[in-house]
């Protein structure tokens, strides 16, 4: 086991490039899981994945072989159904997949006249119209709710580019500023860390991204593990961001 679960009370665990990779386990990843629940370690698996429901994203984990419960997990999707119920938002046009609207129910989708133009990953979806059509809401009112700002993530066909470029996009064409509702953002943080009744110095964070899990989590004042499996690059050990530890992989706890 290593030493450094000795020295917490419990751990943030990213999902994408830490448990996974497009779909395909981790080698070891769901053995991890087992091995920290069997010996009493608290985890929640905090992720900035915005494509699916948090109820589908645990039955992907469950399929490919992780032991979870779904209130285990918490999403950025999840983050940002909570921040408009928080400010009593009643429209919203979604740059998100159909999967990821399922959480927002509550919400009414309006493409003329909303609250927010809420933004995520939509993959392969993205289009110029739709691009336009959140600017267009944007430009008439609406405030910008982004689900997460990483600039690429890791498939098996390569780095794709995540929702940052295009919040980045709509920001810059409006003039507005995005809210921010996932990794880094410390709030995010906070609903996991509360819901484990942990404080932050108690608590390790694990991640493949040096901006999102590993400053985000040290801006808390966690300890942080940075893995090298996802999008991981030796490059950003050259950032000038200090990670407390760095593992080539999750399963490495174990050792």
């Amino acid at each position: 086991m290593h030493p450094v679960l000795s020295e917490v009370k419990g751990m943030l665990i990213d999902v994408d490039g830490v448990l996974y990779n497009d779909g395909i386990p981790v080698p070891g990843a769901p053995e991890t899981i087992d091995f920290l629940r069997e010996r009493g370690i608290p985890f929640r698996l905090i992720t900035n994945t915005t494509m699916r429901s948090r109820n589908t994203l645990w039955k992907r984990l469950s399929s490919i072989g992780f032991r979870l419960e779904e209130r285990e997990i918490f999403t950025a999707v999840r983050a940002a159904v909570e921040y408009l119920r928080s400010v009593e938002a009643k429209r919203y046009f979604p740059l998100i997949t159909d999967d990821a609207k399922k959480e927002f129910s509550d919400f009414r989708e309006d493409q003329d006249s909303p609250d927010f133009v809420v933004v995520g990953d939509m993959g392969e979806a993205w289009t110029f119209q739709l691009l336009n059509q959140g600017f267009r809401a944007l430009m008439a009112g609406a405030d910008l709710l982004a689900l997460q700002k990483n600039r690429f993530w890791m498939s098996q066909k390569g780095l794709q580019l995540d929702a940052g470029p295009f919040v980045a996009a709509l920001e810059y064409a409006s003039d507005k500023k995005a809210i921010l509702v996932g990794k880094p953002n410390r709030a995010f943080f906070e609903m996991a860390l509360q819901d484990m009744g942990l404080k932050p110095q108690d608590v390790v964070m694990i991640g493949d991204d040096i901006e999102s899990d590993i400053v985000g989590a040290q801006r808390l004042g966690m300890k942080t593990i940075l893995v090298k499996t996802g999008k991981f690059m030796p490059r950003d050990l050259e950032k000038g961001i200090k990670p407390d530890i760095v593992l080539d992989s999750i399963a490495d706890l174990m050792k």
